[in-house]
């Protein structure tokens, strides 16, 4: 039986009210994204010459005077790994398509590569997301960060940075890796998942390159340094900013991708509502059109029966 028309009216327009909703959250989030990718190209830049500039110590002198290591230049320290530590960005808030469980599944898809489980696993994690995913699932969660801001400060960071360096210093994890969603373009992002501690050679130079960076190795002239008062001093400042710098602009990374994400879905749930409104329309037309018939029989054939 055919919908009612006061009953397919009340649908026209609560899908048309929805439609308007999503519209505004669709132009909100393709302002957020402008916003932050001023701030993401900018400090692509500058985290590029800190891991060169970082890249180009370890290679040529020694971190391993203990009498300048600090909390920082212990990073380099390899050791036997019992417990593994992976630091999650997601978001605190849904309606953003994919870009949530995309990272959740590359997460546990490198547990199960690296044969981890939650007894030799531990989890910092930020955003609301990923912290309740883990939690539910009985998962070591032994830091969590909430409300990140929409364009992140580099002030943000540092308590986190500091907070993983504390942890990986008193043993909580032998080593750690970052997992969160690298934005691409505004159509496209994919899982990065990398090891951030111990900082090595071979840790710097996996990390892939920024979108906006372009090869430049047939210009690029390796720099020489000469260090006052010495290498290790100026490593254990150099280590702080790359530690920061790295999670600092996987957080940026990330919120881009998460502001592209929301766009792409309230894009597509204002399509859905227009292909729902026309339906509904049509399917409003024909029933008021099928009620004028019914009028005009009926009227017809009392005047017939008059006559």
């Amino acid at each position: 039986m055919p919908a009612s028309l006061a009953t397919v009216k009340r649908k026209i327009q609560s899908t048309k009210s929805t439609r308007q909703i999503t519209s505004a959250m669709q132009m909100v989030s393709t302002a957020k994204l402008n916003q932050i990718q001023h701030h993401t190209k900018a400090y692509e830049a500058y985290a590029a010459t800190v891991r060169e500039v970082l890249s180009s110590m370890v290679k040529s002198h020694s971190t391993t005077d203990a009498d300048s290591k600090d909390q920082f230049t212990s990073l380099f320290d390899k050791r036997p790994v019992q417990q593994t530590g992976i630091l999650v960005i997601t978001s605190d808030r849904g309606l953003v398509g994919s870009y949530n469980s995309n990272v959740i599944k590359e997460t546990l898809e490198t547990m199960k590569k690296h044969h981890l489980n939650k007894d030799n696993t531990v989890f910092l994690t930020i955003g609301r997301t990923g912290t309740e995913f883990f939690k539910k699932r009985g998962m070591n969660v032994v830091y969590e960060y909430t409300g990140v801001s929409d364009v992140p400060t580099y002030k943000e960071v540092r308590g986190i940075v500091k907070t993983t360096v504390q942890m990986y210093n008193d043993g909580v994890f032998d080593e750690l890796f970052l997992s969160y969603n690298h934005y691409v373009n505004r159509i496209t992002s994919h899982v990065r998942v990398q090891k951030m501690m111990p900082v090595s050679e071979d840790s710097m130079t996996d990390d892939q390159p920024a979108v906006s960076e372009e090869p430049t190795d047939k210009t690029r002239i390796s720099p020489e340094f000469e260090f006052e008062p010495s290498a290790n001093d100026i490593v254990s400042v150099i280590v702080s900013q790359y530690a920061e710098s790295l999670v600092y602009g996987a957080i940026l990374d990330a919120k881009t991708s998460e502001h592209s994400s929301s766009a792409n879905a309230m894009s597509s749930a204002s399509d859905n509502a227009d292909e729902i409104i026309s339906d509904l329309e049509l399917q409003y037309n024909r029933a008021r059109q099928a009620a004028i018939t019914t009028e005009i029989t009926e009227i017809t054939g009392g005047m017939t029966a008059q006559e």
